[in-house]
């Protein structure tokens, strides 16, 4: 089995935090982001500050082995009910969305105890969407963020 390792981001060296930047701001992972700005290492590292005092978010960079594979994080939590996911890999690697996916849906109804997932994706990433329905996703709605269409869809525990 491998050896997946969450990190949670408030416990992560400078090191990593500039590392996790770096993967946000690559072009791979930006084109796929609500916020498609570049983001400044000043406003990154307030962030990851503010973490430390909320209970709706929680970020995680993920390690496989010796190797850091990407991001995953949870928000909108709302106790023993609900969330909103969030996954990008790291761009300098590829295979791992599924591993990634897995640890959302294993830490979601295992550790956090929610009965649905929520995750929004732009309807031109095809490979997410595929992903997120083989996991028996289904979509719930569409709308419209940066002028591109995005489908809203729902994991229950008992479709997992």
């Amino acid at each position: 089995m491998e050896n997946i390792k969450l990190m949670n981001f408030t416990e992560l060296t400078l090191e990593q935090k500039e590392m996790v930047l770096i993967w946000r701001n690559s072009s791979e992972i930006r084109k796929w982001m609500y916020n498609q700005e570049e983001i400044e290492l000043n406003d990154h590292l307030n962030f990851i500050e503010s973490l430390k005092s909320r209970k709706d978010k929680l970020y995680f960079l993920v390690k496989k082995d010796k190797e850091y594979i990407g991001v995953i994080d949870f928000t909108e939590i709302i106790e023993e009910e609900s969330l909103h996911m969030g996954i990008y890999t790291n761009p300098n690697i590829k295979g791992n969305g599924k591993i990634l996916l897995n640890k959302i849906i294993e830490y979601s109804f295992d550790n956090l105890k929610v009965k649905k997932i929520y995750s929004e994706v732009f309807s031109q990433n095809n490979k997410a969407y595929e992903l997120y329905e083989k996991y028996n996703f289904k979509d719930i709605s569409k709308k419209t963020i940066n002028n591109k269409e995005v489908i809203c869809m729902e994991l229950n525990n008992e479709n997992r």
